[in-house]
């Protein structure tokens, strides 16, 4: 026969209380931070996103954009949250994989702060060119960079942002010397390149569709490791430069201490979200790639991504503004 002391008993019904409230989550509206203001991209899909999985959890979902400071702001008020499921993240790659490298210090340990639940995009970037520019392909716009070293330029939407990183990475393994201009946002540089006075930019694809369709500027290949189904006649820079990658990560993220099983209901549900074709098309729609996978998937991309763009970092001496 079993017998259970006094103190066994007071434990096991002290116990019984916290599993009921764990079987319950959700029991509230749960709040998503986009660490960026309304409007854009992030701001689009995470509103997409709340939306779908309000209805599939049964509860409001409410977006909150908490946009400053490279994206720091908005991850550190989701990392000083309770460890709840009642508080998530949109990440990007400034708060976890960027900014570790790229700013001084950080109110929060980017390694350690969140849990990462799942992947949800990549924004596949367009190496584009005015179509002045003397150069048809990837190789042919080595080549004329190594003819006339430092008078290409490519334009960016700020010091540090994925389209200077982008075109850094793309100098570091190509080898060539060209000059970086930041603008104040990609509209900016986009007009600049439109009227010739940069040569290229690398940026999110859905910036160029129009562009490239009215034939006022040039594409030459997608940023991805593979071709993408947006443009998949276009050939990708890794075709010419082997291990070329440089494709904005989204992501969803916790607390640091987040219950395993909440994180595995989000997680499940945000791959059937995923996987729904009316979501794809959206998704599409933006220029935009689902991706899913486990948690653990997750946090080896934020892993890896953040170590690759550090040596980017270091060996362009980036500094930010």
């Amino acid at each position: 026969m079993l017998h259970l002391s006094r103190r066994g008993l007071l434990l096991a019904g002290l116990a019984l209380p916290t599993l009921a409230r764990a079987d319950e989550w959700p029991s509230r509206p749960l709040k998503l931070v986009v660490p960026f203001a309304p409007g854009g991209a992030s701001d689009q899909v995470g509103r997409m996103l709340a939306e779908a999985l309000a209805q599939r959890l049964g509860q409001s979902m409410i977006v909150e954009n908490r946009p400053g400071a490279g994206a720091t702001l908005g991850a550190d008020m989701v990392a000083r949250s309770p460890a709840d499921g009642y508080t998530l993240l949109y990440g990007t790659p400034g708060p976890q994989i960027i900014n570790p490298s790229l700013m001084k210090s950080l109110p929060y340990d980017p390694a350690n702060a969140f849990t990462p639940i799942i992947s949800i995009i990549r924004a596949p970037n367009l190496l584009v060119v005015n179509p002045a520019l003397a150069a048809r392909s990837v190789a042919e716009l080595i080549a004329l960079a190594k003819a006339k070293p430092g008078e290409l330029t490519f334009g960016s939407s700020g010091i540090g942002a994925s389209s200077h990183l982008a075109g850094e990475m793309l100098k570091h393994m190509a080898g060539v010397e060209m000059t970086h201009v930041p603008f104040r946002g990609s509209g900016p540089a986009i007009q600049e390149l439109l009227a010739g006075r940069i040569s290229l930019l690398i940026d999110t694809l859905s910036l160029y569709s129009e562009h490239i369709k009215a034939g006022t500027l040039r594409a030459l290949a997608v940023s991805t490791p593979g071709r993408s189904f947006l443009m998949p006649e276009l050939p990708t820079i890794a075709e010419t430069l082997p291990g070329f990658d440089a494709s904005a990560f989204n992501y969803l993220a916790a607390p640091a201490g987040t219950p395993a099983a909440v994180v595995t209901r989000l997680n499940r549900e945000i791959n059937a979200v995923l996987a729904e074709d009316g979501f794809k098309r959206r998704l599409a729609a933006i220029g935009l790639e689902g991706i899913g996978g486990t948690p653990e998937d997750c946090a080896q991309v934020i892993s890896t991504e953040r170590a690759r763009w550090r040596q980017v970092i270091t060996a362009a001496n980036i500094r930010p503004e």
